[in-house]
């Protein structure tokens, strides 16, 4: 096994990796001013974008849950990887070839885990792909071209077949140097009934399922032969280190950009579903892998989008799902609207009056057929209350009392007062009450009641505010550390001769002393690497080290002014402020002496008092720009 890494390989790692760009694989990211970027932060669910970027200083921070880091954190927390293995797959993309403590380089393998299984993925993928053309897969080709899809389309996605050997690709992967343990981890193989290694699949046409970064994580398999044993449809590979079905989309990785610039999602229910889509120019379109759509999904694409309001998500995005018209179909937009609200998106439902999905309107009616599909859809909202009305004889009374007991709590949910009342109107119509007074009358008591409920919840204490501390003044003292975080070359003559005293705030106090430990701000570092040096003088889980990462990354409130003036005349109105309170202190002294009797001392105060207004003037004549 491969001894540790040599830093000066990670710091290489860390200055080749582009943040943004690594982010960006994952969260759609947006200008936020300063040089900063922000986005939807993918460790935590929340409504409004708290994930700030600085791709300057090559470092993360979520200012809701705390997360942060330089590229290779974030790596580590969205893949799950070591450490190790995250600065393994950086240097691949990056193209940096490795060498470990022990002396030699990394082989031409990478050696972490996730690395090795995604590498197996990979290498089964294209064997798959090759056992495609042969002629045994001639059946699992017949059922591609019957759908629709020729040789080019099975090739853009990477289709292939699992031949009917017993153990035809664990073969092939032992020869590669894989291990039994690893392809049982994968997914790839299992243990026969008599203790052997054999192939997961077999006699079936396999879909490549790639994470939103385009590896290849694992396989959908289609059931082509009659007399397959296994009579399930579809088969997907199990849960694995790198395979989670709750959080994996099919078709994300060619999607991702199209959704994030149109700012649409097109939610389909299977494979063959995405391709039609793709090929017919409906480029927003994934699939859930082998599990219903849930919440997960829902922060997966989430993600893609980034708004500064939940407002603005909610009308500037759009999600279509299509659902199969018969009742499996039903349920699945059952369970889809049970997690409308947390798309902050409009949410449309797309069903063909014949039942037909995307695949099947292609080849019968062309690619017209499916654009035209998703182009008629409906409000979800109003796809629910008409499915929801139609369940009961709305001319009884016990029918219309109970459908609207359904129905009505989903109406009082509408943010928006006048979609509110358009839908109270509609529900009226749909469910037969003669007056819609009645209804909207009934949606307004319950939004009214919802509303009350949330202004009863105390409300959440402001960023940055410090109990005991007038908050100007712990604003004030969080821009310095920040200014000795990001710009510590330029305010490292006045920062390093602050002392703890300087800060009325005890995390602002520690926070300083771990930057004089850590050799100050004249120390030379910058970017991720002095972060870190900081960092390492704080103790573990203390509000003071999540505190760096935050206060590394937060923009400082430069305005229009440069930011090394704004940071450097921060720093000194902090110097002057402190002088402010030894005058302060100073002069009560003098005043509770005796004038007579301590008329020495006094004089000598006086000097010091003179002293300290002289520097004061310094102090203040230089933090608004009169002297150099």
């Amino acid at each position: 096994m491969a001894g540790r890494i040599r830093d000066e390989d990670i710091a290489a790692v860390r200055e080749r990796s582009d943040i943004a760009e690594v982010i960006g694989q994952h969260v759609q990211l947006r200008n936020a001013g300063g040089g900063n970027l922000k986005g939807i932060c993918p460790f935590h669910d929340e409504k409004s974008p708290s994930l700030s970027v600085s791709p300057a200083r090559g470092l993360f921070h979520c200012f809701g849950c705390s997360a942060g880091g330089d590229v290779i954190r974030f790596v580590e927390r969205i893949e799950h990887l070591s450490f190790s293995e995250a600065v393994e797959s950086l240097a691949a993309r990056a193209g940096i070839q490795l060498r470990y403590a022990d002396g030699g380089p990394s082989s031409h393998r990478p050696s972490g885990q996730r690395a090795r299984l995604v590498e197996a993925h990979t290498i089964a993928a294209a064997f798959y792909q090759e056992q495609l053309e042969t002629p045994e897969a001639q059946p699992a080709r017949d059922f591609l071209t019957g759908r629709g899809f020729d040789a080019a389309a099975s090739n853009r996605f990477g289709c292939g077949y699992a031949p009917a050997g017993w153990d035809s690709l664990t073969k092939h992967l032992l020869g590669r140097g894989f291990t039994p343990a690893e392809l049982n981890l994968a997914g790839l193989s299992r243990e026969s009934g008599r203790g052997s290694l054999i192939d997961r699949f077999h006699r079936r046409l396999l879909w490549p399922i790639k994470d939103v970064g385009g590896e290849v994580v694992g396989f959908g398999a289609r059931r082509i032969h009659d007399d397959d044993k296994i009579e399930a449809k579809y088969l997907n590979t199990p849960e694995t280190p790198i395979y989670k079905k709750s959080q994996l989309l099919y078709g994300m990785d060619v999607a991702k950009r199209e959704i994030a610039t149109q700012r649409q999602a097109v939610i389909v229910e299977g494979y063959t579903d995405v391709m039609a889509c793709h090929l017919a120019g409906v480029t927003t379109a994934v699939a859930t892998c082998g599990t219903a759509f849930g919440g997960e999904h829902v922060n997966v694409i989430r993600r893609l989008w980034s708004s500064n309001s939940a407002e603005e998500a909610q009308a500037t995005t759009k999600v279509i799902f299509t659902f199969d018209g018969d009742a499996a179909g039903m349920k699945a937009a059952e369970r889809a609207f049970k997690d409308e609200q947390k798309f902050l998106a409009q949410t449309f439902v797309a069903i063909d009056p014949a039942g037909k999905d995307p695949c099947d309107l292609r080849q019968a009616g062309g690619d017209p057929a499916v654009r035209a599909l998703i182009e008629s859809n409906v409000p979800m909202l109003r796809f629910m209350l008409a499915t929801i009305i139609k369940r009961f004889d709305v001319d009884t009374v016990e029918g219309r009392v109970a459908a609207l007991n359904l129905t009505v709590p989903l109406v009082a949910q509408i943010k928006d007062p006048s979609h509110r009342f358009e839908y109270a109107r509609e529900l009226a119509r749909l469910s037969g009450v003669a007056n819609p007074d009645e209804i909207l009358s009934r949606v307004r008591g319950m939004a009214r009641a919802g509303e009350n409920q949330q202004r009863t919840q105390p409300a959440p204490a402001q960023a940055g505010a410090v109990p005991g501390v007038p908050p100007k003044v712990g604003q004030a003292e969080r821009e310095v550390i920040k200014a000795a975080l990001q710009l510590p070359e330029v305010v490292a003559e006045q920062f390093d001769q602050l002392g703890p005293q300087a800060f009325l705030t005890a995390v602002h106090q520690q926070l300083q002393t771990a930057i004089a430990a850590a050799g100050g701000a004249a120390a030379g570092r910058t970017g991720p690497a002095w972060v870190e040096r900081v960092s390492e003088h704080l103790p573990p889980g203390s509000e003071a080290r999540a505190a760096v990462n935050a206060l590394a990354v937060e923009p400082l409130r430069s305005g229009t002014d440069a930011q090394s003036r704004y940071a450097e005349a921060m720093v000194v109105n902090l110097a002057e402020q402190v002088v402010a309170r030894q005058v302060a202190q100073l002069k009560s002294k003098v005043q509770r002496l005796d004038a007579v009797g301590d008329a020495e001392e006094q004089g000598r105060l006086f000097g010091q008092l003179m002293q300290l207004e002289q520097r004061r003037r310094a102090l203040r004549s230089r933090a608004i720009g009169g002297e150099s």
